[in-house]
This record gives structure tokens, C-alpha cells and sequence, in this order.
């Protein structure tokens, strides 16, 4: 550093231009994605920053273009494996596309005006709502303040606000019929539909295709679709000998509780989830579940998002997500 530098003091932009004997318009460009700078350009004013210690501002460079790199996630439910997986392929997919995703939690039960409100201090480019995030309502707000907005496996339909939803309605059905193909006999749904539309929908097409099957079947109802409330209903399935339970979370639950009242698994009762988490390979669970491809479901939302961007009357659109059964051993 020369003399003239004060090594106390924050290096900027400046700096840069002058170690690496450029203007500070090319510093700007060479830190721009797809900006027009020659790679010998961009090689030196790099070589530069990184001898200086200089990192970009994106904030203030979105305060200053009135858009920012910033892509807000809203989630809720970060103690469920799945949702690791989804926030892990969006945020992956983001920075592949030259964006800063900034994640904030709204938790079950709570109002999510405050998570919401911090994302507009942020003047992000879009937001991107999983499952039983905030209410339709701050949905709609974001999009009439022209906020580009995709909602991940959300049922309500928002003017100008598009939607990426998993094929629940394919999901309730692989399960009824895996599960009397496979001898069950008196089946069981395991949701709490009432808090979550995914738990909902797929609830719904297993009881339609049971009955239009003719089978007997019944719903086991629990407060969370966690493994706390799996475990604990274990002690609800006196006579069953097949259950779906709408997430993979809970099955995992349901398994250990079974277990360790003696019922064996899948003799004594045959058990499917939904959504493939990492856990249901496992050794202890090997569970017999329907994958929902969280890498293809985070393709669709940010392709959606980045669409909406650029053009943002186009009329709302829903992409779906198709799933698969993925067999082991409990089914």
C-alpha cells in the first residue's frame, strides 16, 4: 500500500482504479455482471481489489440503480429437513444467476408484517414465499407495490403473483394406491391440513381415490405436520395398517413412535411420506415416499421471478411440480 493510502480507512472504488491504472467506470463494470469489459480489464481491477482488501457495496449500488441484487426468501417451518433442501437449491440457484438472496423466517403462529417490511428497507428485485409463509394479504400488498413476487406451494390465486405448486393431487393418489397394492386394508391420512394447503391437497386425493376405490380409510388429524406430532400419534392407529402422512418429517416421527410401542413396520402397519428427504434413505427409517424435486421446483420459481421482472403485466401463472414414488422398505 503506497503512502499516500491510510490503512485505517475503507478502501473504495478509488483505490482500486488507481492500483489497477484503470478509471473507477471500469472498476464498476468489471464488478457488473455480463457489463462490457475486456478480461485483461477485469483480471487487473480484480488483482487490485484483492490486494486492497476491497469488497463491493451491492446494497448502495441498489440504492443507487433503484433495483438491487437482493431476492428475499420468506419461510417458514426451518426445522423441517425439507425445507434445508428448498432454501438450500434457491439460494444455490440465485447466486448462479448473479443474485444475493437474503433469507428471513416468519415462523407458524406468528404475524409476518415485520419479516415482510424489512425486505422493502432492502429494495429487493423480488421475493419468494414457501408454504405456510405469510398470509395472502402482504402477498398482494408486495405485488401492488410492484415487487415481483413468486409464492412456492401456496393455494391462493393474487393478481400479477405467480405460483409454483407440487402435484398434490398426483401425490394422494400414488399413495392410496401404493398402499392397498401393497395389502393395506384400513388406511389411514396423518395432516394438519387446516394450517397447511399442501397437507390439505394432498389429504384430500388420498381420501377421493380410497373412496372411489371403495377402501376404508380415516383421518388422523395432528396440530403441526412435525415429527413431535408423527411420534405422538402412534398411539392413534388402532386398527390401521396403512398410513400417508403428508410429509416426510412426520413419517419419520410416526416410525420411532410405532417402534416403540412394538408395532413392527411394514408387517404391522405400512407407512409413505412425501418429499424425499434425506433422511428417509437412512437406514433406521428407509421410507417409502413421493419425491417433490426441490432443485426443478427452485428452476421454476426463480425462472418465474425473473420473467416477472422483466415483464411485470404479464398475467399471473402457476407452474406444477411433478413428483415421483420413490419405493423402500415401509410400503
Amino acid at each position: 500500500m503506497s503512502s499516500s493510502e491510510k490503512p485505517n480507512r475503507k478502501v473504495t472504488s478509488f483505490d482500486v482504479a488507481r492500483r489497477a491504472g484503470v478509471s473507477r467506470a471500469a472498476v464498476s463494470r468489471a464488478f457488473t455482471p455480463n457489463a462490457s469489459v475486456s478480461p485483461e480489464t477485469r483480471e487487473k481491477v480484480v488483482k487490485a481489489a484483492k490486494e486492497l482488501g476491497y469488497r463491493v457495496n451491492y446494497l448502495a449500488r441498489g440504492l443507487i440503480n433503484q433495483r438491487s441484487d437482493f431476492v428475499g426468501i420468506v419461510a417458514a417451518g426451518m426445522d423441517n429437513p425439507f425445507r434445508a433442501m428448498q432454501i438450500e437449491q434457491i439460494t444455490k440457484n440465485l447466486v448462479r444467476r448473479n443474485f444475493r438472496p437474503i433469507l428471513l423466517p416468519a415462523d407458524h403462529g406468528e404475524s409476518a408484517d415485520h419479516v415482510m417490511d424489512q425486505l422493502l428497507h432492502y429494495n429487493v428485485s423480488g421475493v419468494l414465499v414457501t408454504s405456510d409463509a405469510p398470509p395472502t394479504a402482504l402477498c398482494a400488498e408486495f405485488a401492488a407495490a410492484g415487487v415481483p413476487i413468486v409464492l412456492i406451494n401456496k393455494a391462493d390465486s393474487i393478481p400479477a403473483v405467480d405460483r409454483v405448486v407440487s402435484d398434490n393431487d398426483t401425490a394422494g393418489r400414488l399413495a392410496a394406491t401404493t398402499l392397498i397394492e401393497g395389502g393395506a386394508q384400513h388406511l389411514a391420512v396423518m395432516s394438519a391440513a387446516a394450517i397447511s394447503y399442501t397437507a390439505r391437497r394432498r389429504q384430500q386425493a388420498f381420501l377421493a381415490c380410497c373412496h372411489s376405490l371403495e377402501a376404508d380409510v380415516r383421518v388422523i388429524p395432528v396440530k403441526i405436520n412435525d415429527y413431535a406430532n408423527g411420534f405422538a400419534a402412534a398411539a392413534a392407529l388402532d386398527g390401521v395398517d396403512g398410513v400417508f402422512c403428508v410429509n416426510d418429517y412426520m413419517a419419520c416421527g410416526l416410525i420411532d413412535g410405532l417402534r416403540q410401542r412394538g408395532i413392527a413396520i411394514p408387517d404391522g402397519v405400512r407407512i409413505i411420506g412425501h418429499d424425499d428427504v434425506p433422511q428417509a434413505s437412512w437406514t433406521g427409517y428407509d421410507l417409502t415416499t413421493l419425491r417433490q424435486p426441490c432443485d426443478l421446483q427452485a428452476e421454476q420459481a426463480i425462472d418465474l421471478l425473473l420473467s416477472r421482472m422483466d415483464d411485470p403485466e404479464t398475467a399471473e401463472r402457476v407452474e406444477l411440480t411433478p413428483i415421483s414414488l420413490v419405493r423402500r422398505s415401509t410400503a
